[in-house]
């Protein structure tokens, strides 16, 4: 993520730089046209692919088609940079909204909770939750529980759900425990 953000960085500075410079050679056209046009080639240019503007100045199908297709590269374009540079925003789960504010919580310390409440369980040997928000309040809490040979599904789902109760009740969040047996070598703690 943070290699990703200096990319970002990085590459929206390169572009103002392109558009500086652009923005001096229109400047320069501007004020003497000669130069900019015997500094990069428009003469030779022109004769190059001066058939091919005709064509796509012309009525007709292709005219419209040329048209259709730079529209399209010019909006995947736009939708490119903003998806690229607008911040991802964020999904917490809410507790509480107020005329004063909104009291909410990221995802990974509440799943790092539950998974230590969960872990304090009668037979419980090892869990892990994840936590998945909805956008208008509460969420849904999946937790995968390894349990000992000893204790069966259900005892482990019961426990399991109420060490839960003091976390789920009011972040509104729908339980689901799954469990297992053991690996060899797990230890009840």
């Amino acid at each position: 993520m943070i290699l990703a953000r200096a990319v970002v960085r990085l590459l929206s500075f390169l572009l103002l730089a392109v558009l500086a410079g652009l923005g001096l050679v229109v400047a320069a056209a501007a004020v003497d046209p000669s130069f900019v046009t015997g500094l990069i080639g428009l003469g030779q240019l022109r004769d190059a692919v001066g058939g091919w503007f005709d064509a796509l100045a012309a009525d007709g199908p292709v005219a419209l088609a040329g048209a259709l297709a730079g529209a399209a590269a010019i909006a995947l374009g736009i939708l490119m940079l903003s998806g690229l540079l607008v911040p991802r925003r964020e999904r917490l789960v809410r507790l509480r909204r107020t005329g004063h504010g909104t009291l909410s919580a990221r995802r990974r310390p509440l799943s790092q909770v539950a998974t230590h409440l969960v872990e304090q369980a009668r037979g419980v040997t090892q869990a892990r939750a994840k936590l998945k928000p909805r956008r208008r309040g509460g969420g849904r809490l999946k937790i995968r529980v390894d349990r000992s040979r000893s204790v069966s599904a259900g005892e482990a789902k019961a426990s399991a759900t109420s060490q839960l109760e003091g976390l789920t009740g009011p972040f509104k969040l729908k339980v689901a425990v799954q469990t297992r047996v053991g690996e060899s070598g797990s230890r009840v703690r």
